[in-house]
């Protein structure tokens, strides 16, 4: 079993900052990707930043610039500090990992979604 837990989200002014976290809990035996997604009322989701276990980040382009995903594999987290908010960034964020976690007798792949953190900015 592998758990996604978000946190970290709340209200926030425009122009100002949030830091989201992400602890993934089980036995995992490595995350080859973790990132972030959001997805507002009556809109799609959406890919907000990317990391990969070989360093590689991928940013939309509505946040490029602002936003710094970043992560702590030893505490196998992913953070997601988001500078300059915006009302438009008003969202759920979800966090997603995938990677290898210990099955007992062998690896086996897993891909997982947290349960979300609201994110609110107003002006």
């Amino acid at each position: 079993q592998v758990q996604l837990v978000e946190s970290g989200g709340g209200l926030a002014q425009a122009g100002g900052s949030l830091r989201l976290s992400c602890a993934a809990s089980g036995i995992i035996f490595s995350i080859n990707t973790m990132g972030w997604y959001r997805q507002a009322p009556e809109k799609q989701r959406e890919l907000v930043a990317v990391f990969t276990k070989g360093g590689s980040t991928n940013y939309a382009d509505s946040v490029k610039g602002r936003f710094t995903i970043s992560r702590d594999n030893a505490k196998n987290t992913v953070y997601l500090q988001m500078n300059s908010l915006k009302t438009e960034d008003t969202a759920v964020y979800y966090c997603r990992a995938g990677g290898l976690y210990d099955g007992g007798s062998r690896l086996i792949d897993f891909a997982a979604w947290g349960q979300g953190t609201q994110v609110t900015v107003h002006s």
